[in-house]
């Protein structure tokens, strides 16, 4: 007999398996970052600083006021625990998934699906190509800018340079990697030989199964419950590979078929699982948060519908420009646009918007969850703009603090 889970068994089980259901700690330590990016096997990177680069908020939804520094030199220290490649999109994630990625490396320098441009720009461009290795193995780390090759910008590939794309292409087809990242958020290639632990450079290569297998494993338990476009969207596997991983993994055991009440597709639950009986979280999620990146599942899951409005019109946008929906128990309550206005040390609230779920708890919660957050950025304090139908309740309440 399949098992029916009610929707709110599976949201349960989805927020726990994110974290969502543990207590922050009081002081978040470098082992509680590891344990958490283990348990999300990864974090989007995005470029977008209106409040925070997107890799550092989901620590922060989950952990509190963490210090910043402590990601920043598990990602980029001398000893890093993580990598950068293509896992959802461009990603920070722990050091042994990287020989589960290389199926990735390989369809990048071959062309496959959409690395055709990846392949065709390392065919054509060769010589330019071995000039910019050459110049990374002679000189150590480099950034595109530092190699000194080529011509500059031009239209198309967003404006980058020859050497711009030669690195990037390299990168995606793992002849290099990151070493580090700058002040600007500029990326510097190195070797991946010097730069990753030989530990895993060294590895061997498992199969292209074996590591969808691997992947699709993470995926699940970092999900707890999912359909099969979920977990495939989590490591942004192709529909074929992603189905037949499934089946071997449900044949195997590793993973569960089970139907959940309101979902118009089968489920798959990590056999491992964690059931609480009840969720009370209270975080700001950032739009490129784990828990709601596929906008398919964020609605299934809680009713809301959630889009990024960033390349929207600003006068066609419902919520603003840079919107974190507020998770208040196992409920998305509100949502808010905000900004890190750090010449003035404040966190702006440009506009509040309150959701059915919403509850008498809400403004106080939202608020205190504010101020943590404009503390954590070094800001001084919080503005609300009136703007939103939460607006004027959420300013009493900043103002009254």
């Amino acid at each position: 007999m399949v098992e029916t889970l009610s929707h709110k068994q599976a949201r349960r089980i989805a927020l726990a398996a994110q974290g969502f259901a543990d207590k922050r700690p009081a002081a978040p330590t470098r082992r509680h970052l590891i344990t958490t990016i283990q348990r999300l096997a990864l974090l989007q990177i995005d470029s977008v600083n209106v409040v925070s680069r997107s890799h550092y908020l989901p620590l922060f939804s989950r952990l509190g006021a963490y210090p910043r520094p402590l990601l920043e030199d598990l990602a980029w220290g001398r000893k890093p625990a993580l990598f950068e490649y293509w896992g959802h999109e461009a990603s920070l994630m722990p050091l042994d998934l990287q020989p589960l990625l290389r199926w990735r490396m390989e369809d990048a320098r071959q062309g496959v699906g959409v690395w055709g441009n990846v392949a065709k720009f390392l065919a054509s461009h060769r010589p330019f190509i071995d000039k910019a290795l050459a110049a990374i193995h002679e000189r150590g780390p480099l950034s595109a800018g530092e190699l000194g090759l080529g011509e500059r910008g031009q239209a198309g590939w967003w404006g980058w340079s020859e050497a711009k794309r030669a690195t990037e292409c390299l990168f995606w087809a793992g002849e290099l990697t990151t070493a580090t990242r700058r002040g600007t958020f500029e990326r510097v290639y190195g070797l991946p030989e010097e730069v990753l632990p030989k530990a895993i450079w060294s590895a061997p290569t498992p199969s292209r199964a074996e590591a969808h297998r691997v992947l699709l494993r993470r995926a699940a338990r970092a999900m707890g419950v999912a359909t099969e476009r979920d977990l495939r969207d989590y490591f942004r596997m192709g529909l074929a590979d992603a189905r037949r991983g499934v089946a071997e993994l449900v044949e195997a055991g590793d993973l569960v078929p089970v139907e959940v009440r309101g979902w118009d597709q089968p489920a798959y639950l990590a056999p491992d699982a964690k059931r609480p009986r009840g969720v009370k979280a209270s975080a700001l999620l950032s739009p490129f948060d784990n828990l709601i990146w596929f906008r398919e599942r964020a609605e299934r899951l809680f009713d809301v519908r959630i889009r990024l409005e960033i390349y929207t019109p600003a006068h066609k946008r419902t919520h603003g420009y840079y919107v974190l929906p507020f998770l208040q128990g196992e409920a998305i309550t509100a949502r808010v646009d905000l900004k890190a206005d750090r010449k003035a040390g404040l966190l702006r609230v440009l506009s509040a918007h309150r959701e059915p779920e919403a509850n008498a708890e809400t403004v106080a919660l939202l608020a205190t969850e504010l101020r943590l957050m404009a503390a954590w950025l070094g800001l001084a304090g919080v503005a609300v703009a009136p703007s939103g139908d939460l607006s004027a309740a959420l300013a009493a309440d900043v103002a009254g603090h």
